[in-house]
């Protein structure tokens, strides 16, 4: 009998195996010869097309900094947004999943115990039309390299067989991007059709910079104070930190 149990393991996972190697191949065929700038958003579009129930999605991978650091793609404007508001707060189902590197799902994001485990993500993301999020790891080699994001705008859970797919289109993307970090001509490894989106990010770590000389802050502090402005304003980082850089927002005057 436990050898029977055994097998029936071993074939699950054999299968599994499959059909996460499909899915990446799936994957990398959608973006395979396009241009470094178009790499992105095929790549959020192959993932979309694997979810047609979920509302939409985002892809984020750590960057030097804290946090998941870049937003490599997102497929509407409300993913995007549950993406900046996660790294505007430090808070959020992305922010867990990368901690615990494990998958941290949301499915009622207006009733405890979501909107007590994250009181500000859950009233930004309701604001943005947000009402459940899903955020899976996205790992190798023993460390979250981001997360996979989805959201509905309607509260519930994922079924079964869902959650199994999910797991299954992180795996294949954490494949995927480690594929395409591999086969970039940049010989320090950097993946060059990202340099777009950390752009985003960079300004953020310059304008943070800035208010360390402005206020005399350490960039703990500095940064703190960014993300503060930025929930107060019901902005995000990004936004206040190109205000700060244009000199349309001066902190000093708080």
């Amino acid at each position: 009998m436990a050898e029977d149990e055994l097998r029936g393991d071993g074939d699950a996972e054999r299968a599994a195996d499959v059909e996460r190697t499909r899915i990446a191949h799936e994957l990398i065929s959608q973006v395979n010869g396009l241009p470094a700038s178009a790499v992105p958003d095929a790549l959020c579009r192959a993932c979309a097309n694997l979810f047609p129930e979920m509302s939409g999605l985002s892809v984020s991978v750590l960057g030097s900094g804290t946090f998941t650091g870049v937003v490599l793609c997102t497929s509407d404007e409300v993913a995007s947004r549950l993406a900046e508001v996660q790294y505007t707060l430090g808070e959020g189902p992305g922010v867990e999943a990368i901690r615990l590197r494990a998958p941290v799902f949301a499915t009622d994001l207006d009733a405890p115990p979501d909107s007590r485990r994250w009181p500000l993500f859950s009233v930004q993301a309701a604001r943005a039309g947000a009402a459940a999020a899903f955020s899976l790891p996205l790992t190798g080699a023993g460390t979250a390299l981001g997360t996979l994001d989805l959201y509905r705008d309607v509260p519930g859970s994922l079924p079964v067989d869902r959650v199994r797919t999910a797991l299954l289109v992180a795996d294949a993307v954490t494949l995927a991007v480690v594929a395409l970090d591999h086969a970039s001509p940049d010989p320090e490894g950097v993946m060059t059709w990202l340099s777009g989106a950390e752009t985003d990010r960079e300004e953020v770590h310059q304008a943070t910079g800035m208010i360390m000389v402005q206020l005399g802050v350490s960039a703990e502090e500095a940064l703190l104070r960014l993300r503060a402005r930025a929930f107060a304003q019901g902005s995000t980082a990004v936004e206040i930190a190109r205000a700060v850089l244009n000199r349309s927002l001066d902190l000093r005057d708080d």
